[in-house]
């Protein structure tokens, strides 16, 4: 996917890196290193999907309509019907529209931080952030909680994103590819695919010679958070490089034309596809980025023309493939940004946009024991704010983990020892479930 510059002159892709790899977010070779999968706990859903709208996507002109708003507001779409009788959304989400029973939609989300960093991290963590402490993100955890076969990784970010490892340790980052697959095309991600005429026997060789410069390093602190990731390399690195398993898991052009077909040809669509073949190999958590949603200009030409049919197609597809194999039942699905838009929209530029508004969002859940179907939550009606009580971050995450059977509320500790609840402030939202 194409890298994205925020307002602030962030590019995504340098957003993603800060940090580097203390803040866990590795590329691929670096997971290869450190990954390690944590311990089983029984729960609903035992896998998850976090689909992440880099920039903050616009709420009126997409899950929360307000048709009936003054000019200047309301946009420039129109609304369509969706399979749930009463329940209305933008022109240009046909898909999702009549897919509404695999998902809920989760109105009047509301928080405070504009900026887009702290507004990522809050969304992709659950717990509001602070100076002092990075939260993990929900792949972490879920891979702390929840073991893996040694020949598959645990949890892979395509192509990348904001999902941490925080203060678990980096031994539970994601495995980025760094890439999105192509329509019709295996998709090799290095350090898995065995290229340049190599063997599984040369990397058995290979495997031994890595287990003998092991041991020069035994008189080191063996406490270390990073020696002990990279004590792990070479038994992780030489299971997943020689397992045929791990390598077909990231080959969607093994899946039938039949199903691959509502999957669209933009990268994005493609990696929804990878996800639903991810989370079938055992994979057990996948994350998801697409970016370009910061639209302060043009955001109708941008929304209809370019990110709105993606996101339609893609997500769409998703769902009716977890469903089709079977694994919607067992996969926990979110779907969000970092922020809404403002409703007024802004006469800055010639083509309008919409700026930050953290004060109005929407989310979107599925999968698991969620029922379908459903609007929770609603905004008023300018989409200024909550109608009502406003739902928080903190409760949609509460909520994704409680789909998972994690307790929010469980405590972490530290490298340091210092216990931390997973979710501060967050409540389980009941009417996901009912």
């Amino acid at each position: 996917m194409s890298n994205h510059k925020y307002c602030d002159g962030i590019k995504r892709r340098d957003f993603i890196r800060i940090g580097g790899i203390t803040s866990g977010c590795l590329t691929l070779a670096n997971y290869l290193q450190l990954a390690e999968a944590g311990q089983v706990k029984a729960g609903h859903a035992t896998s998850g999907i976090f689909i992440d709208l880099n920039g903050g996507p616009s709420h009126i002109d997409t899950f929360d309509p307000k048709p009936d708003a003054p000019d200047g507001i309301r946009g420039d779409f129109k609304t369509i019907p969706t399979s749930i009788s009463g329940v209305q959304i933008s022109e240009h989400l046909p898909k999702m529209a009549q897919a509404l029973d695999k998902y809920v939609i989760v109105r009047g989300v509301s928080h405070t931080l504009a900026a887009h960093r702290l507004g990522s991290e809050y969304v992709n963590t659950g717990s509001r952030p602070l100076a002092s402490l990075e939260y993990p993100g929900y792949g972490a955890v879920v891979c702390k909680e929840r073991a893996v076969e040694n020949d598959i990784p645990p949890f892979v970010a395509i192509p990348s994103g904001g999902q941490r490892s925080g203060f678990l340790g980096i031994q539970y980052a994601p495995m980025n590819t760094a890439a999105s697959p192509q329509q019709g095309s295996p998709f090799n991600v290095r350090g898995i695919s065995l290229g340049a005429g190599v063997t599984v026997e040369q990397l058995d060789r290979r495997q031994n010679l890595l287990k003998d410069l092991d041991t020069k390093f035994a008189s080191m602190d063996g406490h270390d958070q990073l020696l002990t990731g990279l004590d792990r390399f070479s038994d992780k690195a030489f299971s997943m490089l020689s397992s045929e398993r791990a390598r077909l898991a990231f080959d969607i052009s093994k899946e039938s034309p039949a199903f691959s077909a509502p999957f669209g040809p933009d990268p994005f669509e493609q990696s929804c596809l990878l996800a639903v073949r991810l989370i079938e190999s055992g994979v057990r958590f996948v994350s998801l980025s697409v970016g370009g949603w910061d639209n302060h200009t043009d955001i109708f030409n941008n929304l209809s023309k370019k990110l709105l049919p993606k996101l339609d197609g893609g997500v769409s597809a998703l769902l009716n493939g977890l469903e089709q194999k079977g694994l919607l039942s067992s996969t926990s699905v979110m779907v969000t940004g970092e922020f809404g838009r403002t409703p007024k929209i802004n006469t800055r530029a010639t083509l309008g946009g919409r700026d930050h508004y953290p004060r109005c969002m929407f989310m979107l859940m599925a999968g698991g024991k969620i029922r379908g179907g459903q609007v929770i939550g609603a905004s008023d009606a300018t989409g200024a704010g909550p109608a009502n009580d406003a739902i928080k971050p903190d409760d949609v995450a509460a909520s994704f983990y409680h789909n998972l059977g994690i307790d929010h509320k469980q405590e972490f500790q530290t490298e340091t020892g210092r216990p931390i609840t997973l979710v501060r402030e967050g409540n389980i939202i009941p009417q996901l479930f009912s």
